[in-house]
């Protein structure tokens, strides 16, 4: 890949309405997003802390909508939503009743819990506006996790941005054992990441 070409970034992608699309793009996928976003800013296609700051908030619009919708109907929450659309979002009554009891503990740990397994991001948000937390409290606490998140992977994204031609160097001196390498990583990590979630899960179904 031309590296000259990334670096000269055109009017449109630095741009509002640029910038608008990738938030919608990091609201519909997440994280990765945010490193792709911190990827292209370290060629100068977008502006770093613009990026930094749209991961952000489209971290916090999410747990805003998911909490507005357990905060404002319960009934209607239990009944329609997640009993006809709940399986499509591993969402189920006994699984909000478990989390709204974790809340009523640990209002802090148990938001940044659920935020940061996949799994039990919707029904904990969900969970976190039934239980009828503070929104001052939940907005405070969504933020102390949101910040630290989106750096992360902004620094990941960033990182590899910049050291992009080191590692296609690499690539290129030593071909397919560079390959291999990075697809046992990624079958690693894959791996520690199902490992992860399923003892986690396993936790919360057994939750009394």
């Amino acid at each position: 890949m031309d590296i000259a070409s990334i670096s000269q970034p055109s009017s449109w992608t630095n741009s509002p309405g640029g910038y608008f699309l990738m938030f919608i793009a990091m609201v519909l996928g997440g994280p990765a997003v945010t490193s792709a976003g911190a990827f292209a800013a370290a060629f100068g296609v977008f502006n770093i802390w613009i990026v930094f700051i749209v991961s952000i908030i489209s971290n916090l619009v999410p747990d805003a909508l998911w909490y507005a919708i357990g905060f404002l109907g319960r009934e209607q929450v239990i009944e329609r939503l997640v009993k006809k659309y709940g399986r499509y979002f591993r969402v189920s009554t006994r699984r909000i009743g478990e989390l709204e009891k974790m809340y009523e503990n640990h209002v802090g740990k148990t938001l940044a819990f659920v935020k940061l397994v996949p799994f039990l991001a919707t029904p904990g948000l969900i969970a976190a506006g039934m239980a009828r937390i503070s929104l001052r409290k939940y907005a405070l606490w969504s933020i102390v996790v949101a910040f630290p998140t989106s750096l992360i992977f902004l620094l990941i994204g960033y990182y590899f941005g910049a050291t992009y031609e080191r590692i296609l160097h690499y690539y290129t001196a030593y071909g397919g054992l560079f390959g291999i390498i990075i697809v046992i990583s990624f079958f690693i990590i894959y791996y520690a990441y199902r490992k992860f979630t399923k003892k986690l899960r396993t936790k919360i179904d057994n939750i009394q």
